[in-house]
């Protein structure tokens, strides 16, 4: 079942621009106290304004209980959350946020690899800070399109100049994935955020690493194949008792969201995690941008927002 989040109304301590259209948020709580802990990896939900709620990554100190800090890109082309960011929300503003939640944790293991792109840099920051306390061995290549463009690039050089490699692609061009992923390593981990052409590369590059090796985060929805076409099947909901028909162009969330069940949710396009459900019984057509290989071939939870399926029938933990 998807658990239920806090959420809380939080306000803009400070608003400083730390990249080319980049700006950090650090947000408290306005009387002050203690914010829900997180880890290295999570993100909290915005809520903007009516209907619009954005997804940001934590990039501040998780052993800092009082300061929440998200930074985020101006998109060029966006549906309009970094818009509101960048030009309405001022500092002393209140804003309601949701969470957090974490479905990009850091694994232990004694090497890692951080391959960043652009903004995807904010999930990777305290994951680089919690490999270096933890002791083991790490390194990270970080692409942006300049150096200004590159959002915490001079502290992340200054606290760690032996193992970060910052690669302007106006400088450098793009990252050398050939060299960088030539030999696969079983002792190593890696973490990959950004755009989703440096995401499929990387995917593709690791595909002969060792299962589960690589752990990716994506800020919009992994690519549809062209060729698919949905069937309508059916949803058992357990807790009730009630079978639902899910036609080809609706999704379950919508479908049982119709039949009076509520279900927490948030992006609806398979990135958040919010709509995180059990499955009892039947086989998914994982269609999120979240899962593992290996958490999609267990089949015990689906994102259904998106997700379908891939028998006649789910029988769903709601």
């Amino acid at each position: 079942m998807p658990v239920e989040e806090p959420e809380f109304d939080l306000q803009v301590a400070g608003r400083t621009p730390i990249a080319e259209r980049v700006v950090l948020l650090s947000l408290v709580r306005p009387g002050g106290g203690p914010l829900p802990a997180w880890t290295p990896g999570a993100h909290v939900d915005l809520l903007l304004a009516p209907g619009l709620v954005r997804q940001y990554s934590l990039c501040g100190d998780p052993g800092d209980q009082y300061v929440f800090q998200v930074a985020v890109l101006r998109e060029a082309a966006g549906r309009g959350g970094s818009e509101h960011v960048h030009d309405r929300l001022t500092e002393g503003d209140t804003i309601r946020v949701r969470g957090p939640r974490n479905h990009f944790p850091l694994v232990a293991s004694p090497r890692y690899l951080f391959v960043a792109g652009g903004i995807g840099i904010t999930p990777i920051l305290p994951m680089v800070t919690e490999a270096a306390t933890r002791g083991a061995d790490w390194r990270l290549v970080y692409g942006g399109r300049t150096r200004p463009s590159m959002a915490f690039a001079d502290r992340l050089t200054r606290e760690h100049p032996t193992r970060v490699q910052l690669c302007p692609e106006d400088e450098t061009g793009l990252l050398d994935l050939d060299s960088l992923l030539a030999v696969p390593r079983p002792d190593t981990l890696i973490y990959c955020c950004g755009p989703e052409p440096l995401l499929a590369a990387t995917e593709k590059h690791c595909a002969t690493w060792p299962p589960g090796t690589l752990r990716v985060e994506r800020f919009v929805p992994k690519p549809e194949p062209a060729d698919t076409q949905p069937s309508a099947f059916e949803v058992e909901l357990s807790l009730t008792g009630t079978t639902l028909t899910v036609p080809p162009d609706r999704s379950i969330l919508e479908v049982v969201e119709e039949a009076g069940v509520a279900v927490l949710s948030s992006c609806r396009e398979g990135t958040c995690g919010t709509c995180e459900t059990t499955v009892l019984a039947g086989t998914p057509d994982h269609r999120d941008s979240l899962l593992t290989e290996e958490e999609r071939k267990a089949g015990d939870v689906m994102f259904i927002c998106v997700s379908r399926a891939v028998t006649s029938r789910l029988v769903l933990e709601l």
